[in-house]
């Protein structure tokens, strides 16, 4: 999907394209980057009567917004060769470092803004040719660029280690959070008998939710994951891990649940745990923080920014330490009333201001 975005100032009429294709994928972190930053970016407009907005959509993506934001239906073919809505493009927003940009090279008067993730080649275990590959593709990407985005502060440190952004200007504007919806009465899907520890995410390797498995050994809840099962190999190796420790019956992979379910799990789980070996940012933890339940995370890349002094944290994974860290933040947790606490930090991940950061950039390049 593309977001057409149109700035008026004394010289006429500005144009700004999101490219938002990978809102093909429902469900994703980055649908939702793109479905809340276009209908915030909307609203900063409407306020302030700079211009307005339409959207360039893949198929049935324009049903997911009001009907006040204007649909332009994507042709694929046609415009694979003659792309009207480049032609007076003054910027064009790049919101992923493994995208495109489609701008003609030619086109020396587009600026182009690439926001970027994560570089998580770096830490998900990949082999050197793909970690070269993605690091080449992302680096193209920042060539032609006139200014960037970082979606943490340790995205941005890889960035600045491991490529060249040429003295380009760089800012860190967080994700804002995807409210969550009001949790129905019960799950339309999967309804847990027990208490449960609760998580979510694409379930592949990354993630490392099978260290969470031997936890529930001689404990008296189970474990929830939900999300797109990403690894058909990871999850039958995380099924049979937990039928030799004897807690198959505790252990529920769901797969992808909807914006209902998701909220009543997040409400009535005991602790919301994320034992990532990588994330660019962690949306899901800042969902988890609406409803000020205890947060477990891994203490690596960008999970300790996002999660700060309201989360406990893994400093290894050996069942044991995630065991005593479990035990000793949930006693924490209900001696010292972190509800508040862990509520307060996740309102910092606004979209409102993150979107308005983005329209200050946009301004800022016209």
């Amino acid at each position: 999907m593309r977001l057409l975005i149109f700035f008026t100032k004394n010289t006429g009429m500005y144009k700004i394209i999101l490219d938002c294709d990978l809102m093909r994928h429902k469900n994703s972190g980055l649908y939702y980057y793109c479905l809340n930053l276009a209908t915030h970016v909307k609203k900063i407009l409407a306020r302030t009567a700079e211009g307005n907005i339409a959207l360039y959509t893949p198929k049935n993506v324009d049903k997911n917004f009001s009907r006040d934001i204007k649909c332009i239906p994507e042709k694929r073919w046609h415009h694979k060769f003659f792309k009207p809505f480049l032609w007076d493009c003054d910027i064009w927003h790049a919101p992923f470092q493994s995208g495109r940009i489609v701008v003609p090279k030619r086109n020396s008067t587009t600026k182009i803004v690439l926001t970027i993730h994560d570089l998580n080649c770096l830490h998900e275990g990949r082999s050197d040719n793909e970690r070269v590959e993605s690091l080449h593709h992302t680096q193209k990407l920042i060539d032609r660029a006139d200014a960037l985005v970082c979606v943490s502060n340790h995205c941005k440190n890889d960035v600045m280690t491991y490529l060249d952004i040429k003295h380009k200007p760089l800012r860190v504007i967080h994700n804002g959070s995807n409210e969550s919806c009001i949790p129905p009465g019960k799950p339309a899907g999967y309804k847990p008998a027990k208490p449960f520890i609760f998580t979510m995410g694409y379930v592949n390797r990354k993630k490392n939710f099978h260290s969470l498995v031997p936890l529930l050994q001689n404990s008296d809840f189970d474990l929830i994951i939900a999300g797109k099962l990403d690894d058909p190999d990871y999850i039958n190796k995380m099924r049979l891990q937990a039928r030799k420790l004897g807690v198959s019956d505790k252990l529920h992979i769901l797969g992808p649940v909807s914006e209902a379910d998701k909220s009543w799990y997040l409400k009535n789980c005991l602790a919301f745990m994320l034992p990532s070996l990588a994330e660019g940012f962690g949306i899901p933890v800042v969902e988890a923080m609406q409803f000020g339940k205890p947060l477990f995370l891994s203490n690596l890349t960008s999970l300790p920014e996002i999660g700060s002094d309201v989360a406990f944290y893994f400093n290894s994974f050996k069942p044991d330490h995630m065991l005593d860290v479990f035990n000793a933040g949930m006693n924490e947790y209900r001696r010292n009333g972190l509800v508040n606490k862990i509520i307060k930090r996740g309102k910092e991940f606004c979209w409102e201001e993150k979107a308005e950061e983005y329209v200050q950039l946009y301004r800022s390049l016209i």
